[in-house]
């Protein structure tokens, strides 16, 4: 693991911040607040949910527990951003601060012990912890994504039947280290 695991996991975070950006891209105001119905939540309001989760766990986050007392957890989950540009500072702000903490760290931080909600977890296990978290609601505003703007959406991976000549494009280099988002 020596110096390639936060290369790696920075580029990783770089990705799903990338995912939602480019599907951000696409909608309209009215779009990213769209639910399906009164049970599910909106895009705005996943980017509200990993917005707050974002800043309650990286600020200040070899010091403090990762769930501040100042966060609202709950009221992530009520109203929403009332327009893309609020929202996407907002998303902005949240990966400024997440990509501040990891960038501060070195391979030696790796198994120091953090908090989150009075639980220990290696800093290892914390980036885990988030990057899971983080792509599962990303994957949630990809997908309400897609559903929204139905046959104009843009693929953003491999579009269908075209699997073959992604691979063909792939093998065509030459083989050799390198992380599966440098392509992109």
């Amino acid at each position: 693991m020596q110096n390639s695991y936060l290369p790696s996991v920075v580029k990783q975070f770089e990705y799903y911040k990338m995912l939602g950006d480019n599907t951000f891209n696409q909608l309209t105001d009215n779009d990213l607040n769209w639910q399906y119905n009164n049970q599910s939540n909106s895009i705005s309001i996943i980017v509200k949910h990993c917005v707050g989760n974002m800043l309650s766990r990286w600020t200040n986050f070899l010091t403090e527990d990762g769930e501040k007392t100042w966060r609202e957890r709950d009221q992530e989950f009520e109203g929403s951003y009332k327009n893309k540009a609020t929202l996407i500072t907002a998303w902005k702000k949240g990966w400024k601060c997440l990509f501040e903490a990891i960038n501060q760290l070195n391979e030696a931080d790796l198994e120091r012990i953090i908090f989150i909600r009075n639980q220990g977890h290696t800093i290892t296990e914390a980036i885990n912890r988030q990057l899971a978290h983080y792509s599962y609601h990303i994957g949630q505003i990809v997908f309400l994504g897609k559903m929204i703007t139905n046959q104009n959406w843009k693929s953003l991976s491999i579009a269908k039947g075209k699997s073959v000549s992604y691979n063909t494009e792939k093998f065509n280099k030459t083989k050799g280290k390198r992380h599966f988002t440098s392509d992109l």
